[in-house]
């Protein structure tokens, strides 16, 4: 019992020096890719670089104390970073104190539901995702988040547009208007660093190497050079004017955005006083909310479309700095910019997100993006709820996306664990796996970090650095502390445009075309689904889920499908004396007995279905003698089904025919037994298996007519055929 609670214990069993040791490096080993990984994941999920280091810290340790997989390494990963970004976007602006405390919320949501899952060992949930859809949302989702990466990795700045294919053609537009080059060089050289390593040295953690690498070329190159000056200092009057719109614009989007918030709360007010006075019907007062809530948000659209085309002109804009101006130079355009005046050779522009911009402090960047100043320190405290929404709330209006976060998280996680188990011969309790995913999530918000799952590629390098139990990983999270206490530094010069060629490397490992034509060649509706969903992905991109949807529709579409019309055979002897499907094998069929292969369970969705198919074969076949439905296939039985078979039985004696039953299931013979149909049936007419029918109902239809044609008579024992000789001899004699 003491081992179900703390699965960490069974650990320490036969541990040694020698299995510390390698756990020690394994651990370090892991922290190495983790560190920059995490930083370049945090970014996709639309946070800070350094909230990556804070979801590196706990959640890999708390994952490997309560999980049941010894080397699966957690934190950070891309699909989970990608769909808790998606999901958050309409919520609040990427970065924002807003955005930062939502995804936190989520990460604690995620882990509430993961926990309540592996609590009452309700894993089985996570079947609810096909292989199918998940492979077709997994390669839609690779492609969307490596070229989610192209406008750092060119350098150019760009707003999301509605859909991710229309953000990738701005995305290319700005970089043939500008790319800044060794933005794109150092990304480039990172990629090619970590192709090269991984081929040559693959023990080597390339991604550390890369990260290093461009480090230092970025810090001696002096590849950042940013610097901040006030709005005077600009010397281009239309430019200036547009800043200052775009400022009134950004302004005028957060007073409209209180009056609308202001607003909700009357409205969600004046609905409560409604349903106390047992009124459900919009009272004069909420249609009057509603009328200003339209006009409201027209408002803010309208105004939201005008701040969205004064920043993309200004970050269209470059400027250029007379040579040794200064540390606050005069900054001209090309039609403002002084004859004969010696440059300094940089094209400069201005930095513009979505607030509004300090007129005092403008950020005038001349070169390349990195990560920047990192705050020093673990932060540990209470999440905090969004500001103007409660913790309820929150967790209610999040929890729809958590639980697609949850679900698809848990299954690369136990996906990547039950590979590693093949290979180590560790048992896995999923159910406990999701305990641990769960704490992760759950203790994780609690030091800051977003929503988290396994990795495939840390878990592989866990696994390769011959990890033997989860200290390995407590390991990895005491060093992502070390870093985060007194090496944040070492971080500043790290160029933005590497971190996407890092993510870019890493979803490369998530593309599988092959997962299409497997699925194809299984069953053609499941490649069908599978294009499907990969397509739906691609196009609703950023909105993920949407995907997921889709292919989840799809699939319980055609389960339902298979239920109704579950697949009905009319079976005849073929070679090696087996029965198979007449049709589909080109069989011919007996005239006087028809054997009926029903593959599905038979309950009320289908319980009609399998009499139309039999009153089918008799009318086709006026000469038929006897029915026998071959029963293997029948799992189970309801009230419905049940009610079906004894109308079939009816309808066949009727119609001066038998009909018997073989390979009849326990659970559907005690089905019979407890209605009394078997009373109506008649136990001669169940036999075991087909052979026994077949020896039965041919002795019972020779008796009536001639079947010595009959296909199935190779099927019989050979007394059977030996009897049939002699009788059909003493016909001809006679």
């Amino acid at each position: 019992m003491l081992n179900k609670l703390f699965p960490f214990l069974s650990w320490f069993k036969d541990y040694n020096k020698e299995k510390l040791s390698a756990d020690v490096i394994a651990g370090i080993t892991v922290a190495m890719v983790l560190i920059p990984q995490s930083m370049a994941y945090a970014q996709l999920a639309g946070l800070p670089a350094y909230y990556g280091l804070y979801a590196a810290f706990l959640p890999p340790m708390v994952a490997s104390l309560f999980g049941s997989s010894r080397q699966l390494a957690t934190g950070p990963v891309a699909i989970v970073s990608l769909m808790s970004a998606a999901a958050l976007e309409p919520l609040a602006t990427a970065g924002g104190a807003q955005f930062i405390a939502y995804s936190i919320i989520m990460a604690l949501t995620v882990g509430c539901f993961q926990l309540f899952l592996g609590v009452f060992r309700l894993g089985l949930l996570v079947n609810l995702l096909s292989h199918p859809v998940v492979n077709g949302f997994t390669n839609a989702a690779a492609i969307v988040i490596a070229s989610s990466q192209f406008s750092k990795l060119f350098g150019v700045y760009v707003d999301k547009a509605p859909h991710h294919y229309q953000t990738i053609i701005n995305v290319c537009k700005s970089a043939l208007h500008y790319t800044h080059m060794p933005t794109l060089a150092l990304g480039i050289l990172a990629i090619a660093i970590m192709v090269i390593l991984k081929r040559v040295a693959p023990k080597i953690p390339n991604v550390l190497v890369a990260v290093a690498v461009t480090i230092l070329i970025s810090k001696f190159t002096g590849f950042n050079n940013d610097t901040f000056i006030p709005l005077e200092n600009i010397n281009d009057p239309q430019i200036v004017k547009t800043i200052l719109q775009f400022n009134d614009d950004v302004l005028k989007i957060k007073d409209l955005s209180t009056q609308r918030a202001k607003l909700n709360k009357d409205l969600k007010a004046s609905a409560d006083k409604g349903k106390e006075h047992g009124v459900h019907i919009a009272s004069k007062e909420e249609l009057d909310i509603q009328h200003e809530l339209a006009l409201i948000q027209a408002k803010i659209d309208q105004t939201k479309g005008a701040a969205h085309i004064n920043r993309e002109n200004l970050r269209l804009v470059h400027f250029a700095v007379a040579r040794d101006a200064g540390e606050t130079p005069n900054f001209y355009t090309q039609s403002t910019l002084p004859e004969n005046l010696e440059t300094d050779g940089r094209k400069w522009r201005i930095k513009v997100g979505n607030k509004q911009l300090n007129i005092q402090n403008l950020k005038m960047i001349g070169a390349g993006a990195v990560v920047g100043d990192i705050p020093k320190g673990l932060k540990i405290s209470i999440p905090k709820a969004p500001e103007g929404t409660s913790y309820v709330a929150a967790f209610l209006q999040l929890l729809p996306f958590a639980v697609i976060i949850a679900l698809l998280g848990f299954m690369e996680a136990i996906a990547i664990a039950k590979s590693m188990a093949a290979k180590t011969g560790q048992k896995l309790d999923p159910n406990q796996e999701l305990i641990g995913q769960g704490l992760a999530n759950i203790v994780g918000a609690f030091g800051q970090s977003y929503a988290v799952s396994g990795s495939f590629s840390r878990s592989a390098v866990n696994l390769q650095a011959n990890a033997i139990t989860g200290i390995s990983s407590v390991v990895t999270s005491i060093m992502v502390a070390l870093t985060l206490l007194f090496f944040t530094p070492l971080l500043y010069h790290l160029p933005q445009s590497v971190l996407a060629a890092v993510i870019m490397m890493a979803v490369i490992g998530l593309v599988n075309t092959s997962g299409f034509i497997h699925a194809w060649k299984a069953k053609k509706y499941e490649g069908t689904i599978s294009v499907i969903s990969f397509v739906c992905t691609l196009y609703f991109a950023p909105h993920l889920e949407k995907g997921i949807y889709v292919g989840i529709g799809l699939t319980f579409a055609m389960f339902i499908y298979q239920h109704l019309r579950p697949r009905v055979a009319l079976l005849s002897r073929a070679e090696g004396e087996t029965l198979k499907d007449a049709v589909r094998s080109g069989l011919r069929e007996c005239n006087h007995i028809a054997v009926v292969r029903f593959d599905g369970s038979l309950i009320f969705t289908n319980a009609t279905y399998l009499e139309d198919k039999v009153l089918t074969y008799i009318a086709e076949k006026p000469d038929l003698m006897h029915v026998l439905i071959y029963s293997k296939g029948i799992n189970d039985i309801d009230a419905s089904g049940e009610d079906a078979i004894s109308i079939l039985i009816d309808t066949v004696r009727s119609s001066g025919r038998e009909i018997s039953f073989c390979g009849l299931k326990e659970e559907v013979l005690a089905v019979m037994e407890r209605t009394h149909l078997m009373d109506k049936l008649g136990k001669e007419n169940t036999y075991p298996n087909a052979r026994s029918a077949l020896e039965s109902i041919y002795k019972q239809i020779h008796s009536k007519g001639d079947c010595s044609d009959c296909p199935l008579k190779s099927y019989m024992p050979i007394e059977i055929r030996g009897l049939e000789t002699r009788l059909n001899q003493t016909n001809n004699i006679s």
